[in-house]
């Protein structure tokens, strides 16, 4: 009896190796991350999908579908793009609050490979950390180049500039006919 009962499970097992039990104890372990909810506090999110998060509920214009979304799930919510958590603020009240209240917590700029490499390792203005030297950078940048004065004494290049840029579409608009592109 022993033996026909070892025999019986040994046939049950054999279709089935150990990656294939490592793969579906993987996949049963994303599943169920997947479909826990946390009592975290994060703002309400709707579902993502592993990798590509809620790219696919992004549709081709994407104030609508940003404004469906918040119909959902209210004015304040997280989703993912790809890998990256983005904040969506959908009303005015919201927004002030948060810069009233979590102003210097979104007042740094994301930092990439582009801006250590042309904006002198986050020295530039733009690019900067929110912190002292950004506040004196932006001090220096008001007094020096956005004063009244200064701005008053570009209204030559400005102007030159303007003429130019209307000059330059009035040549490429008559001298070809129009063009229509269809979608």
């Amino acid at each position: 009896m022993l033996n026909l009962l070892n025999e019986t499970f040994s046939s049950l097992l054999q279709p089935f190796s150990f990656k294939y039990l490592a793969l579906l104890a993987i996949f049963l372990i994303l599943i169920y991350k997947w479909f826990s909810t946390s009592a975290n506090s994060s703002p309400p999110s709707p579902p993502k999908l592993p990798i590509i998060g809620n790219l696919h509920q992004l549709g081709q214009h994407l104030q609508r579908s940003l404004q469906t979304l918040a119909q959902r799930h209210g004015p304040l919510m997280l989703l993912h793009f790809g890998s990256v958590p983005v904040l969506v603020v959908s009303s005015d009240e919201t927004a002030r609050e948060i810069m009233k209240t979590h102003d210097i917590t979104f007042a740094n700029r994301p930092k990439n490979t582009f801006f250590k490499k042309f904006c002198y390792n986050f020295k530039d203005v733009a690019s900067a950390p929110y912190g002292e030297y950004w506040r004196q950078m932006k001090s220096i940048c008001v007094l020096n180049l956005l004063s009244n004065t200064r701005v008053r004494s570009f209204r030559g290049v400005r102007e030159e500039e303007t003429k130019s840029m209307i000059d330059n579409i009035t040549k490429h608009c008559s001298s070809s006919p129009p063009q229509y592109h269809q979608r």
